[in-house]
């Protein structure tokens, strides 16, 4: 066996063991429905049906998108680094984790083999079982955090992250992805890692001209759902203009009698 074939062979360890694929059975479904299939299932519970993917009830058109849960991404971070910690970036008078007062969403700090990186979390609002929320914003930013070591990171693009000889791709964000089971709409991935180069705005950019291609309200709602992690990382000020621009495209889009889909 040659050195090159053994190391090719070896399990990664550490930070390189979060960067590795997770296995089939470690990925879940979760529902992306338009405001419009929701709509329609809430109208009349038989227009719903039991999904054969997720489980759950929802309309037969939805879109899925792959995700990697609390429990699969707390398993590879214990893998990778049996003393991996988070903490809030900001805590209470109290002591306890200051959540935002603008939407009640999280900043953590994540530390895996002795590096720190920022991560946020945000989830609605469950009134009828208090504490689950807290617990979903929790996992949602470990996921946004643990992705900017590399966890999961094939999921969050939905393109093709590297060429056969694996070199880097050039491209900034990934193609458009068709609606439909096997797609999940436009996603672009952001790299908000260095400020010099102001990757928020050039992100923020690149994603407006999506949502301004979108010909139909159920693509630009399912464009705006499949990026709502990487939205809830921008600023507030870039976050207060990309949605004053979807706003606007809704208001377009309300005055077509047409809908159809995204240009390419």
């Amino acid at each position: 066996m040659t050195k090159a074939k053994a190391k090719a062979e070896e399990k990664p360890t550490g930070l390189d063991l979060l960067r590795a694929p997770f296995a089939e059975n470690q990925i879940s479904k979760l529902p992306k429905p338009t405001k419009a299939q929701t709509d329609a299932v809430r109208a009349n519970f038989k227009e719903g049906i039991r999904c054969g993917e997720c489980g759950g009830w929802h309309h037969p058109k939805v879109v899925h998108l792959d995700y990697v849960g609390h429990a699969a991404l707390t398993d590879r971070l214990l893998d990778a680094d049996p003393s991996w910690n988070w903490e809030p970036l900001a805590f209470t008078e109290q002591g306890l984790p200051a959540f935002d007062g603008t939407n009640g969403g999280l900043w953590i700090k994540l530390t895996v083999c002795k590096q720190t990186r920022l991560g946020y979390g945000h989830a609605k609002d469950k009134q009828m079982d208090p504490g689950a929320r807290e617990k979903e914003v929790i996992g949602d930013a470990l996921r946004n955090a643990a992705m900017r070591f590399g966890a999961a990171l094939d999921l969050w693009h939905k393109g093709q992250l590297h060429t056969d000889d694996d070199a880097p791709e050039v491209q900034e964000h990934s193609p458009d992805t068709g609606g439909g089971a096997g797609g999940s709409g436009v996603v672009v991935t952001p790299d908000f890692t260095n400020n010099d180069q102001s990757p928020s705005k050039t992100w923020a950019s690149s994603f407006k001209d999506k949502m301004g291609k979108c010909t139909s309200m159920d693509k630009l709602i399912e464009t705006w759902q499949s990026n709502a992690d990487n939205l809830r990382a921008l600023p507030e000020d870039i976050l207060a203009e990309l949605t004053a621009a979807k706003d606007a495209k809704k208001v377009d889009l309300e005055s077509q009698q047409e809908a159809p889909q995204c240009q390419d």
